[in-house]
């Protein structure tokens, strides 16, 4: 095997063995963050059976798209969302992750295709109040998800975080297990929500322990990041 097979062959069984620990009816997605990977890449690991993919780069990913048009993926959108880029991102990705401010909701709903299936949306939540990372406060996921679910053209899934970076894995779990009780009360009042989108390739079992839906791995799937 080489090292794309080899690598998508751990990954899948390791989230799998944390499914299975984890003792949940919830199964965990596996989103493949191709940022700075090139399509010749990305359609490797799509031979695989690998569907879903995640870009942190609008005009990157608009590339990738076009030469893997064929292919039929999925397409998240996992970085930063400028409100300039909310036309393109509208009208050519499936998922949007970011979803942090207001004003960004009825720009997407606005551009949204009539011909389309609703974007998905997941709110982005600054889980460790780092001030050099995006997200809205804990406090602001319900009247932003209320602000969401009356859009017809978006269909709130959920909520995605990125934990600081703690060496230690006990605050990393600590900042998973809040995510999953703020997902918990969110889909309580909102049932059609599904997605927890969290963890990575160096955390994504800790994640899923604490009830991740979504993981999203990169280096562990292509190996060490290209320069952009």
């Amino acid at each position: 095997m080489n090292f794309c097979e080899t690598a998508y062959l751990s990954v899948t069984r390791h989230i799998a063995a944390a499914e299975h620990a984890r003792g949940s009816a919830e199964p965990v997605t596996l989103l493949a963050v191709s940022k700075t990977q090139p399509a010749d890449a990305v359609r490797a690991l799509a031979a695989l059976g690998q569907r879903a993919f995640g870009e942190n780069y609008v005009q990157e990913a608009l590339a990738k798209q076009e030469e893997l048009r064929d292919l039929g993926l999925e397409w998240h959108l996992i970085g930063p969302l400028q409100s300039n880029k909310c036309r393109e991102v509208a009208e050519h990705f499936d998922w949007l992750q970011t979803v942090d401010r207001a004003k960004l909701v009825g720009l997407l709903g606005r551009h949204r295709p009539p011909g389309r299936a609703p974007l998905n949306v997941l709110i982005q939540v600054n889980i460790d109040d780092e001030q050099s990372k995006s997200g809205c406060a804990p406090a602001a996921v319900a009247s932003l998800a209320a602000l969401i679910v009356a859009v017809p053209s978006l269909r709130l899934r959920g909520l995605m975080a990125i934990p600081a970076p703690a060496p230690e894995p006990a605050r990393r779990r600590d900042a998973f297990t809040r995510m999953r009780a703020l997902f918990d009360q969110l889909r309580t009042a909102l049932p059609g929500v599904d997605t927890l989108s969290m963890g990575m390739s160096d955390d994504y079992e800790l994640a899923i322990a604490a009830g991740a839906t979504m993981v999203r791995a990169g280096t562990a799937l292509f190996g060490a990041r290209r320069q952009a």
